[in-house]
């Protein structure tokens, strides 16, 4: 299937409009508690440069975004003070939107933004594994991995101007969650509201002391221990999930766990 620009159209969300079109997936602000804690996070942080374009298609409607912030404010354990930070990218609700090259567009619109700002260039994280895109799209566009952070985050960046120094990932300590079990969320991550209740109830039913930690802004979530920021469960002082998961893929984490323990 082809596409030519009469058939689509890359738009910007504003405060005023995002609940009309909605984002990740949740459209009903009343139904849904997740897009409203996006809404007021995007409200708080839009006057401090925070963007998502979102993909409307003719014949297919919502079926991609894409969301960058300054990197001062960026929700990830980064230094990236004068570079424009990717959050996330998105295409293809349905899969017959996927591989048209869509992405491509949304991260040229985030480029040709920074280069009018006279940034210093663009960086992401990005992972092989869950939630987060794959590097392979960036290192084509001519970003360059330059830190890697465990299991499987790397940090990449684009920079217009060869003599500045690099973004960084902020290595934060385990010291200060080494007992019970601590969940960490941001409203940036709609997926982060989903399911924790639960999980804090099935913690309980297992006899484990659930404590939930809210990271209301930027300075918060870049003391997250993960990479992924935005979310991370740690038990024990030990990091068993770094992005949103079922309350059934939890207790199973948990279980597989105490069997190690007492193998």
């Amino acid at each position: 299937m082809e596409l030519d620009n009469q058939d689509f159209q890359i738009i910007d969300l504003t405060p005023e409009n995002i609940a009309q079109y909605g984002v990740c997936g949740y459209k009903d602000i009343n139904k849904h508690l997740e897009l409203k804690r996006k809404v007021e996070w995007f409200s708080k942080y839009y006057p401090k440069g925070l963007r998502i374009k979102a993909l409307i298609l003719k014949n297919g409607g919502y079926q991609g975004m894409l969301e960058y912030i300054p990197g001062e404010y960026a929700h990830r354990p980064v230094n990236a003070k004068g570079y424009m930070f990717i959050h996330c990218v998105f295409v293809g609700f349905k899969k017959e939107f996927k591989g048209k090259g869509f992405a491509s567009l949304l991260i040229d619109e985030c480029i040709k933004e920074a280069k009018q700002k006279d940034m210093n260039g663009v960086a992401i994280v990005t992972r092989n594994g869950s939630f987060m895109v794959k590097k392979d799209i960036f290192i084509n566009k001519g970003f360059s991995l330059i830190e890697n952070m465990k299991p499987d985050f790397e940090l990449l960046v684009l920079k217009f101007k060869d003599d500045i120094k690099n973004p960084e990932f902020i290595k934060n300590s385990m010291d200060d969650y080494s007992e019970d079990l601590i969940i960490m969320r941001s409203a940036q991550c709609p997926y982060s509201v989903k399911n924790v209740d639960a999980i804090i109830e099935t913690a309980k039913k297992l006899n484990m002391k659930a404590n939930l930690i809210e990271m209301n802004d930027a300075e918060s979530t870049q003391k997250s221990p993960c990479a992924f920021g935005t979310f991370c469960i740690n038990n024990d002082g030990k990091i068993i999930s770094y992005h949103p998961i079922s309350n059934t893929r939890f207790e199973n984490i948990i279980k597989a766990e105490t069997n190690k323990k007492f193998a």
